[in-house]
Protein backbone atom coordinates (compact mmCIF):
# COMPACT_ATOMS: atom_id res chain seq x y z
CA UNK A 1 0.00 0.00 0.00
CA UNK A 2 1.63 3.25 -1.01
CA UNK A 3 0.96 5.81 1.72
CA UNK A 4 2.14 9.16 0.33
CA UNK A 5 -0.03 9.34 -2.89
CA UNK A 6 -1.89 11.77 -0.88
CA UNK A 7 0.88 13.61 2.00
CA UNK A 8 -1.99 13.97 4.29
CA UNK A 9 -2.62 10.35 3.88
CA UNK A 10 0.80 9.66 6.52
CA UNK A 11 -1.52 10.97 8.98
CA UNK A 12 -3.91 8.04 9.47
CA UNK A 13 -1.51 5.21 8.00
CA UNK A 14 -1.41 2.11 10.38
CA UNK A 15 2.72 1.96 11.96
CA UNK A 16 3.06 -1.54 9.75
CA UNK A 17 2.01 -0.23 6.09
CA UNK A 18 5.98 -0.37 4.71
CA UNK A 19 7.34 2.75 2.91
CA UNK A 20 8.36 2.11 -0.71
CA UNK A 21 11.74 3.68 -1.52
CA UNK A 22 13.60 4.03 -4.43
CA UNK A 23 17.38 4.52 -4.35
CA UNK A 24 19.60 6.79 -6.58
CA UNK A 25 22.92 5.74 -7.03
CA UNK A 26 24.20 2.44 -5.86
CA UNK A 27 27.89 2.85 -5.73
CA UNK A 28 29.52 2.05 -2.26
CA UNK A 29 27.38 4.63 0.28
CA UNK A 30 24.03 3.40 -1.75
CA UNK A 31 25.15 -0.04 -0.72
CA UNK A 32 25.95 1.44 3.13
CA UNK A 33 22.23 2.70 2.84
CA UNK A 34 20.55 -0.07 1.52
CA UNK A 35 21.62 -2.81 3.68
CA UNK A 36 20.88 -0.03 6.54
CA UNK A 37 17.58 0.28 5.56
CA UNK A 38 16.86 -3.70 5.34
CA UNK A 39 17.55 -3.55 8.66
CA UNK A 40 13.92 -2.47 9.25
CA UNK A 41 10.65 -4.48 8.77
CA UNK A 42 8.63 -1.11 7.42
CA UNK A 43 10.23 -0.29 4.09
CA UNK A 44 10.43 -1.66 1.07
CA UNK A 45 13.23 -1.39 -1.61
CA UNK A 46 10.84 -0.71 -4.75
CA UNK A 47 13.66 0.68 -7.20
CA UNK A 48 17.36 0.49 -7.82
CA UNK A 49 18.56 3.05 -10.45
CA UNK A 50 22.16 3.99 -11.39
CA UNK A 51 24.04 4.62 -14.51
CA UNK A 52 26.11 1.89 -14.10
CA UNK A 53 24.70 -1.52 -14.28
CA UNK A 54 26.77 -3.61 -12.90
CA UNK A 55 26.06 -1.86 -9.66
CA UNK A 56 22.37 -1.87 -9.82
CA UNK A 57 22.55 -5.61 -10.25
CA UNK A 58 24.70 -6.07 -7.13
CA UNK A 59 22.21 -3.75 -4.86
CA UNK A 60 19.47 -6.14 -6.57
CA UNK A 61 20.80 -9.24 -5.28
CA UNK A 62 21.01 -7.64 -1.56
CA UNK A 63 17.33 -7.07 -1.49
CA UNK A 64 16.31 -10.15 -3.39
CA UNK A 65 17.92 -11.97 -0.56
CA UNK A 66 15.71 -9.95 1.89
CA UNK A 67 12.60 -10.82 -0.45
CA UNK A 68 12.11 -8.10 -2.42
CA UNK A 69 12.07 -7.34 -6.43
CA UNK A 70 12.75 -3.43 -7.17
CA UNK A 71 12.59 -2.20 -10.28
CA UNK A 72 16.06 -1.64 -12.13
CA UNK A 73 16.43 1.42 -13.91
CA UNK A 74 19.18 3.42 -15.36
CA UNK A 75 17.65 6.43 -15.83
CA UNK A 76 16.34 8.32 -12.20
CA UNK A 77 13.56 9.94 -13.85
CA UNK A 78 11.67 6.90 -14.14
CA UNK A 79 11.52 6.08 -10.48
CA UNK A 80 10.21 9.57 -9.97
CA UNK A 81 7.37 8.99 -12.41
CA UNK A 82 6.76 5.80 -10.66
CA UNK A 83 3.15 6.59 -8.58
CA UNK A 84 4.71 3.68 -6.27
CA UNK A 85 7.81 4.93 -4.87
CA UNK A 86 7.08 7.21 -1.67
CA UNK A 87 10.17 8.46 -0.89
CA UNK A 88 13.62 8.13 -2.40
CA UNK A 89 17.35 7.87 -1.16
CA UNK A 90 19.94 9.72 -3.32
CA UNK A 91 23.63 8.68 -2.76
CA UNK A 92 24.63 10.28 -5.80
CA UNK A 93 28.21 12.44 -6.25
CA UNK A 94 27.51 15.78 -5.02
CA UNK A 95 26.48 17.63 -8.39
CA UNK A 96 23.83 15.57 -8.44
CA UNK A 97 21.82 15.98 -5.21
CA UNK A 98 19.80 19.44 -5.81
CA UNK A 99 18.07 18.18 -9.32
CA UNK A 100 17.53 14.67 -7.71
CA UNK A 101 15.83 16.28 -4.93
CA UNK A 102 13.96 19.21 -6.45
CA UNK A 103 12.12 16.77 -8.82
CA UNK A 104 11.85 14.53 -6.31
CA UNK A 105 9.69 17.22 -4.21
CA UNK A 106 8.15 17.89 -7.33
CA UNK A 107 7.10 14.65 -8.37
CA UNK A 108 5.64 14.04 -4.14
CA UNK A 109 8.42 12.09 -3.04
CA UNK A 110 10.27 12.23 0.07
CA UNK A 111 13.98 12.83 0.05
CA UNK A 112 16.77 11.05 2.19
CA UNK A 113 20.09 12.89 1.00
CA UNK A 114 23.65 12.27 1.12
CA UNK A 115 25.70 15.17 2.27
CA UNK A 116 26.68 17.44 1.55
CA UNK A 117 23.37 19.15 0.66
CA UNK A 118 24.06 20.75 -2.59
CA UNK A 119 27.22 21.45 -4.96
CA UNK A 120 26.49 25.43 -5.50
CA UNK A 121 25.21 27.64 -2.61
CA UNK A 122 22.21 28.66 -5.16
CA UNK A 123 20.62 25.45 -5.41
CA UNK A 124 20.73 24.64 -1.93
CA UNK A 125 18.22 27.59 -1.23
CA UNK A 126 15.99 25.85 -4.62
CA UNK A 127 15.75 22.57 -2.83
CA UNK A 128 14.85 24.31 0.30
CA UNK A 129 11.92 26.21 -1.23
CA UNK A 130 11.17 22.75 -3.18
CA UNK A 131 10.41 21.18 0.32
CA UNK A 132 8.38 24.13 1.54
CA UNK A 133 6.52 24.24 -1.47
CA UNK A 134 5.67 21.19 -1.74
CA UNK A 135 5.39 20.13 1.98
CA UNK A 136 8.29 17.51 1.52
CA UNK A 137 10.17 15.29 4.24
CA UNK A 138 13.73 16.17 3.23
CA UNK A 139 16.39 14.55 5.20
CA UNK A 140 20.35 15.30 4.55
CA UNK A 141 22.24 12.50 5.79
CA UNK A 142 24.78 14.34 8.25
CA UNK A 143 23.41 11.67 10.78
CA UNK A 144 25.22 13.71 13.83
CA UNK A 145 22.27 15.39 14.43
CA UNK A 146 20.38 12.11 15.44
CA UNK A 147 23.12 10.89 17.79
CA UNK A 148 21.94 11.24 21.36
CA UNK A 149 25.30 11.87 22.70
CA UNK A 150 25.44 14.82 20.41
CA UNK A 151 22.26 15.72 21.86
CA UNK A 152 23.78 15.62 25.48
CA UNK A 153 26.89 17.60 24.19
CA UNK A 154 24.34 20.36 23.01
CA UNK A 155 22.36 20.52 25.96
CA UNK A 156 25.77 20.68 28.41
CA UNK A 157 26.79 24.01 26.20
CA UNK A 158 23.35 25.02 26.65
CA UNK A 159 23.48 25.22 29.94
CA UNK A 160 26.27 27.15 29.76
CA UNK A 161 28.84 24.53 31.21
CA UNK A 162 31.61 25.77 29.23
CA UNK A 163 31.14 29.50 29.32
CA UNK A 164 31.33 32.16 27.03
CA UNK A 165 32.19 30.33 23.47
CA UNK A 166 34.01 32.42 21.15
CA UNK A 167 36.15 30.01 19.55
CA UNK A 168 35.69 26.72 17.52
CA UNK A 169 38.14 24.33 15.62
CA UNK A 170 37.08 21.75 13.07
CA UNK A 171 39.74 19.23 12.27
CA UNK A 172 39.09 17.15 8.79
CA UNK A 173 42.81 15.37 8.42
CA UNK A 174 43.57 11.83 6.90
CA UNK A 175 45.27 10.51 3.97
CA UNK A 176 43.72 10.33 0.56
CA UNK A 177 46.53 8.58 -1.83
CA UNK A 178 47.72 10.80 -4.99
CA UNK A 179 46.94 9.69 -8.20
CA UNK A 180 47.24 10.30 -12.36
CA UNK A 181 45.23 11.68 -14.69
CA UNK A 182 45.21 9.23 -16.72
CA UNK A 183 43.91 9.23 -20.07
CA UNK A 184 40.74 9.34 -22.99
CA UNK A 185 39.39 5.69 -22.78
CA UNK A 186 36.39 4.61 -24.39
CA UNK A 187 33.52 4.13 -22.44
CA UNK A 188 32.96 0.93 -20.61
CA UNK A 189 29.99 -0.84 -21.19
CA UNK A 190 27.14 -1.11 -18.86
CA UNK A 191 28.18 2.67 -17.81
CA UNK A 192 25.82 5.68 -19.49
CA UNK A 193 28.01 8.37 -19.16
CA UNK A 194 25.60 10.55 -19.95
CA UNK A 195 23.44 10.21 -17.04
CA UNK A 196 26.70 10.00 -14.84
CA UNK A 197 28.07 13.67 -15.64
CA UNK A 198 24.17 14.76 -15.55
CA UNK A 199 24.69 18.41 -14.99
CA UNK A 200 27.92 18.47 -14.91
CA UNK A 201 29.59 19.91 -18.27
CA UNK A 202 30.16 16.79 -20.25
CA UNK A 203 33.94 15.47 -20.73
CA UNK A 204 35.36 12.96 -22.39
CA UNK A 205 35.99 9.61 -20.39
CA UNK A 206 38.81 9.46 -17.67
CA UNK A 207 38.30 6.73 -15.29
CA UNK A 208 39.98 9.23 -12.82
CA UNK A 209 36.62 11.72 -13.37
CA UNK A 210 34.54 8.40 -12.01
CA UNK A 211 36.73 7.25 -9.83
CA UNK A 212 38.09 10.02 -8.27
CA UNK A 213 35.14 12.75 -8.72
CA UNK A 214 35.66 14.36 -5.03
CA UNK A 215 38.82 16.09 -6.24
CA UNK A 216 37.28 17.97 -9.44
CA UNK A 217 35.75 21.13 -9.44
CA UNK A 218 32.80 20.32 -11.61
CA UNK A 219 31.29 17.65 -9.13
CA UNK A 220 32.54 18.56 -6.00
CA UNK A 221 34.27 21.07 -3.75
CA UNK A 222 36.94 18.87 -2.51
CA UNK A 223 37.10 17.27 1.09
CA UNK A 224 35.87 20.14 3.09
CA UNK A 225 32.17 19.50 1.89
CA UNK A 226 32.83 15.64 1.19
CA UNK A 227 33.76 14.34 4.51
CA UNK A 228 34.37 17.60 6.74
CA UNK A 229 30.56 18.40 6.24
CA UNK A 230 30.35 16.33 9.17
CA UNK A 231 31.70 18.22 11.48
CA UNK A 232 31.06 21.39 10.22
CA UNK A 233 27.20 20.58 10.50
CA UNK A 234 27.93 19.27 13.79
CA UNK A 235 30.34 21.67 15.42
CA UNK A 236 27.67 24.77 13.83
CA UNK A 237 24.70 22.77 15.47
CA UNK A 238 26.55 22.46 18.74
CA UNK A 239 27.15 25.91 19.27
CA UNK A 240 24.10 27.39 17.74
CA UNK A 241 25.30 29.65 14.99
CA UNK A 242 24.01 29.66 11.35
CA UNK A 243 25.92 32.18 8.60
CA UNK A 244 28.91 33.71 9.37
CA UNK A 245 29.25 37.23 8.59
CA UNK A 246 32.52 36.93 6.23
CA UNK A 247 35.00 34.07 5.41
CA UNK A 248 38.00 33.74 4.81
CA UNK A 249 39.93 30.57 3.10
CA UNK A 250 43.41 29.67 1.61
CA UNK A 251 45.81 26.49 0.93
CA UNK A 252 46.94 24.23 -2.35
CA UNK A 253 47.88 20.97 -3.60
CA UNK A 254 50.84 20.95 -1.79
CA UNK A 255 51.49 17.71 -1.56
CA UNK A 256 50.76 15.96 -4.73
CA UNK A 257 50.86 16.07 -8.22
CA UNK A 258 49.01 14.40 -10.60
CA UNK A 259 45.12 16.08 -12.27
CA UNK A 260 43.27 16.67 -8.42
CA UNK A 261 41.94 20.39 -8.28
CA UNK A 262 40.74 20.78 -4.67
CA UNK A 263 42.80 21.36 -1.66
CA UNK A 264 44.77 18.50 -0.29
CA UNK A 265 45.55 21.94 2.59
CA UNK A 266 43.26 24.30 3.55
CA UNK A 267 42.03 26.57 6.23
CA UNK A 268 39.01 28.25 6.28
CA UNK A 269 38.14 31.05 9.04
CA UNK A 270 34.73 31.79 9.79
CA UNK A 271 33.92 34.89 11.49
CA UNK A 272 31.16 35.25 13.27
CA UNK A 273 29.68 38.38 16.17
CA UNK A 274 31.75 36.92 18.89
CA UNK A 275 32.85 33.65 17.56
CA UNK A 276 35.61 32.36 15.28
CA UNK A 277 34.90 29.07 13.69
CA UNK A 278 37.94 27.57 12.03
CA UNK A 279 38.21 24.54 9.82
CA UNK A 280 41.46 22.61 9.18
CA UNK A 281 41.75 20.11 6.13
CA UNK A 282 45.28 17.75 5.36
CA UNK A 283 44.94 14.78 3.26
CA UNK A 284 48.30 13.43 3.19
CA UNK A 285 48.33 12.51 7.30
CA UNK A 286 47.90 8.97 7.96
CA UNK A 287 48.88 9.32 11.79
CA UNK A 288 45.51 10.98 11.55
CA UNK A 289 43.66 8.06 12.43
CA UNK A 290 39.22 8.36 11.75
CA UNK A 291 37.31 7.28 14.69
CA UNK A 292 36.94 3.25 14.29
CA UNK A 293 34.28 0.54 14.23
CA UNK A 294 35.56 -0.75 17.63
CA UNK A 295 35.57 3.00 19.35
CA UNK A 296 31.85 4.07 17.43
CA UNK A 297 30.46 0.64 18.98
CA UNK A 298 32.63 0.56 22.36
CA UNK A 299 32.56 2.82 25.72
CA UNK A 300 35.61 4.22 24.52
CA UNK A 301 37.27 7.83 23.46
CA UNK A 302 39.61 8.21 20.66
CA UNK A 303 43.03 9.47 21.08
CA UNK A 304 42.11 13.05 20.83
CA UNK A 305 45.77 14.61 19.45
CA UNK A 306 45.24 12.48 16.46
CA UNK A 307 41.75 12.14 15.90
CA UNK A 308 41.12 12.98 12.43
CA UNK A 309 37.79 14.29 12.72
CA UNK A 310 37.56 16.25 15.83
CA UNK A 311 36.11 19.50 17.03
CA UNK A 312 37.37 21.34 19.82
CA UNK A 313 35.30 24.37 21.56
CA UNK A 314 36.53 26.88 23.80
CA UNK A 315 35.19 28.24 26.34
CA UNK A 316 35.86 30.74 29.10
CA UNK A 317 35.54 27.79 31.98
CA UNK A 318 36.09 24.62 29.82
CA UNK A 319 37.10 22.88 26.91
CA UNK A 320 34.94 20.30 24.93
CA UNK A 321 36.15 17.86 22.73
CA UNK A 322 33.45 15.98 20.34
CA UNK A 323 34.21 13.32 17.75
CA UNK A 324 32.12 13.11 14.83
CA UNK A 325 29.90 9.18 13.83
CA UNK A 326 30.37 8.39 17.94
CA UNK A 327 33.68 8.59 19.71
CA UNK A 328 31.74 10.60 22.23
CA UNK A 329 32.87 13.86 24.00
CA UNK A 330 34.58 14.88 27.01
CA UNK A 331 35.32 18.34 28.79
CA UNK A 332 38.59 19.33 30.26
CA UNK A 333 39.73 22.08 32.89
CA UNK A 334 43.10 23.27 33.96
CA UNK A 335 45.79 20.26 34.51
CA UNK A 336 46.78 18.98 37.96
CA UNK A 337 50.13 17.95 38.63
CA UNK A 338 50.38 18.06 34.87
CA UNK A 339 47.59 15.23 34.10
CA UNK A 340 44.52 16.12 32.19
CA UNK A 341 41.62 17.02 34.06
CA UNK A 342 38.26 15.76 32.65
CA UNK A 343 35.37 17.32 34.47
CA UNK A 344 32.28 15.35 32.12
CA UNK A 345 32.20 12.77 29.43
CA UNK A 346 29.89 10.98 27.28
CA UNK A 347 30.43 7.67 25.12
CA UNK A 348 28.65 7.98 21.50
CA UNK A 349 27.81 5.52 19.00
CA UNK A 350 27.47 5.39 15.21
CA UNK A 351 23.78 7.47 14.90
CA UNK A 352 23.00 6.02 11.78
CA UNK A 353 20.02 3.67 12.61
CA UNK A 354 18.84 6.29 14.74
CA UNK A 355 18.93 8.67 11.57
CA UNK A 356 17.23 5.95 9.65
CA UNK A 357 14.93 5.73 12.09
CA UNK A 358 14.27 9.53 11.93
CA UNK A 359 13.17 9.94 8.55
CA UNK A 360 11.22 7.25 8.41
CA UNK A 361 9.08 8.51 10.85
CA UNK A 362 9.05 12.07 9.67
CA UNK A 363 7.31 10.31 6.52
CA UNK A 364 4.41 9.09 8.56
CA UNK A 365 4.35 12.47 10.85
CA UNK A 366 4.96 14.61 8.36
CA UNK A 367 7.47 16.64 10.78
CA UNK A 368 10.56 17.89 10.19
CA UNK A 369 13.61 15.67 10.85
CA UNK A 370 16.56 16.30 12.42
CA UNK A 371 19.14 17.34 9.54
CA UNK A 372 15.96 18.81 7.41
CA UNK A 373 17.40 20.10 4.36
CA UNK A 374 17.52 24.17 5.39
CA UNK A 375 19.79 22.84 8.14
CA UNK A 376 21.90 21.32 5.95
CA UNK A 377 21.69 23.98 3.17
CA UNK A 378 23.15 26.29 5.63
CA UNK A 379 25.92 24.11 6.85
CA UNK A 380 26.98 23.43 3.31
CA UNK A 381 27.11 27.40 2.90
CA UNK A 382 29.87 27.63 5.13
CA UNK A 383 31.87 25.04 2.95
CA UNK A 384 30.65 26.57 -0.40
CA UNK A 385 31.79 30.16 0.96
CA UNK A 386 34.99 28.11 1.71
CA UNK A 387 35.62 27.56 -1.92
CA UNK A 388 34.25 30.24 -3.21
CA UNK A 389 37.10 32.86 -0.93
CA UNK A 390 39.79 29.56 -1.96
CA UNK A 391 38.96 29.45 -5.83
CA UNK A 392 39.44 33.60 -5.58
CA UNK A 393 42.61 33.20 -4.42
CA UNK A 394 41.61 33.54 -0.67
CA UNK A 395 39.54 36.66 -1.04
CA UNK A 396 37.82 37.51 1.97
CA UNK A 397 34.06 37.31 1.53
CA UNK A 398 31.37 39.77 3.21
CA UNK A 399 28.04 37.83 3.52
CA UNK A 400 24.64 38.68 3.97
CA UNK A 401 23.29 36.70 6.69
CA UNK A 402 19.84 37.05 6.14
CA UNK A 403 19.92 35.72 2.48
CA UNK A 404 23.04 33.55 2.05
CA UNK A 405 24.12 35.69 -0.92
CA UNK A 406 28.14 37.29 -1.00
CA UNK A 407 28.03 41.04 -0.87
CA UNK A 408 30.44 43.28 -2.74
CA UNK A 409 31.91 40.20 -4.14
CA UNK A 410 30.78 40.18 -8.63
CA UNK A 411 33.34 37.62 -9.19
CA UNK A 412 32.07 35.37 -7.00
CA UNK A 413 28.96 35.03 -9.09
CA UNK A 414 30.13 32.30 -11.40
CA UNK A 415 30.97 30.27 -8.28
CA UNK A 416 27.84 31.08 -6.31
CA UNK A 417 25.83 29.43 -9.40
CA UNK A 418 26.63 26.88 -11.06
CA UNK A 419 25.95 26.16 -14.76
CA UNK A 420 23.94 23.65 -15.81
CA UNK A 421 24.06 20.95 -18.68
CA UNK A 422 20.93 20.92 -20.80
CA UNK A 423 18.34 18.70 -19.80
CA UNK A 424 19.61 18.31 -16.32
CA UNK A 425 19.12 22.05 -15.11
CA UNK A 426 18.11 22.85 -11.56
CA UNK A 427 14.97 25.63 -12.28
CA UNK A 428 14.54 29.30 -11.34
CA UNK A 429 11.09 28.32 -10.46
CA UNK A 430 10.80 25.30 -8.64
Amino acid sequence: MTILSDAKSAWGTPANDKVNLGFLGCGGRGTWLINGFLKRDDINVASLCDPVQRRREGLAKIATEAGMTPKLEEDYRKVLDDPSVDAVITATPDHWHALHTVQACQAGKDVYVEKPASHSAWEGKKMVEAARKYKRVVQVGTQNRSAPYNMAAKKYIEEGKLGKIHFVRVFNMKEWLNFNMGQVEKIPEGLNWDLWSGPAPMHEYIPTYFYNWHHFWDYSSGDIINDGIHQIDLARWLVGKELPKTVYSVGGRYNSTGGAETPDTQIATFEYDDLLFNFELTLYTPYMLKIDGEVRENDMFPYWPQCATRIEIYGDKALMIVGRHGGGWEVYVRTKERKPVVVDSCYGRFPDPEHRENFIQCIRSRELPNADIDKGYKSALLAEYATISYRLGGQKLSIDTETGTIKDCPESASYYKRTYRDPFVVPDEV
